[in-house]
């Protein structure tokens, strides 16, 4: 894993999806946070996940 897709452990642990408030997956070959609630991928761009659902990728994409 690169320093570019490197997230804080602890900003994972408080970090929930924005549609649901449910608890999101780190996904690091991906480098992405995955909400199986919302069906939304969230791109971590380097090293800061980007919470927005209009950057979120679909799941069943």
């Amino acid at each position: 894993m690169s320093d570019a897709t490197a997230v804080d452990p602890k900003l994972l642990e408080i970090l929930v999806c924005p549609v649901t408030k449910g608890p999101l997956r780190y996904d690091r070959d991906r480098a992405e946070l995955v909400s199986e609630g919302a069906g939304l991928a969230f791109p971590i761009r380097d090293g800061i996940p980007i919470m927005l659902v209009d950057e979120a990728r679909r799941l069943d994409a």
